[in-house]
């Protein structure tokens, strides 16, 4: 794939000693986690002012690119199944903390974690879909998705059923 991405977490350790503050619990291991990308979106929508906020808002079908060195990671996968993609939202502007939810003004200025924004610290996408097909040669069909085309995709997950 050749992409890289360096996540960089705000070094709390910086911050001042406060017995009265959780943050003085926190341990940090390193600053700096690598993600390497799996695959990439491969989608008609190529525009993230167009894209469907929600899957379920019109969004099309589209292909997880899977590279090659993780395309056995897919067996087991099967047509019908629903699974979670996580992306990278690498459009995102990661300095937003508060945003108007679904780009409306007349809603409050709210937290983005608070938000299905794709603007935040650590811009991670997750999309509920559906599998269509499956190609070892070119990954796996889903749907609906409005993740853009070029969207790396960093990782898939089952939906667990509880019965």
């Amino acid at each position: 794939m050749g992409v890289h991405l360096s996540i960089y977490p705000p070094n709390l350790l910086d911050q001042p000693a406060n017995r009265d503050n959780e943050r003085d619990n926190l341990v940090i291991q390193s600053d700096t986690y690598a993600i390497h990308p799996i695959g990439v979106v491969r989608s008609e929508l190529t525009d993230r002012r167009n894209a469907p906020r929600q899957g379920n808002e019109g969004s099309p079908n589209a292909w997880l690119q899977i590279s090659s060195e993780f395309i056995e990671a897919i067996d087991g996968l099967s047509t019908g199944a629903e699974i979670l993609v996580f992306t990278w939202l690498h459009l995102a502007d990661r300095a937003t903390l508060k945003t108007h939810p679904r780009n409306n003004a007349a809603n409050p200025l709210t937290g983005v974690f608070a938000t299905r924004s794709p603007d935040r610290p650590n811009p991670i996408g997750m999309h509920k879909v559906t599998v269509f097909e499956i190609n070892k040669k070119d990954g796996l069909k889903v749907g609906p998705l409005e993740a853009i085309d070029g969207t790396p995709v960093i990782d898939i997950k089952p939906v667990l059923r509880t019965e």
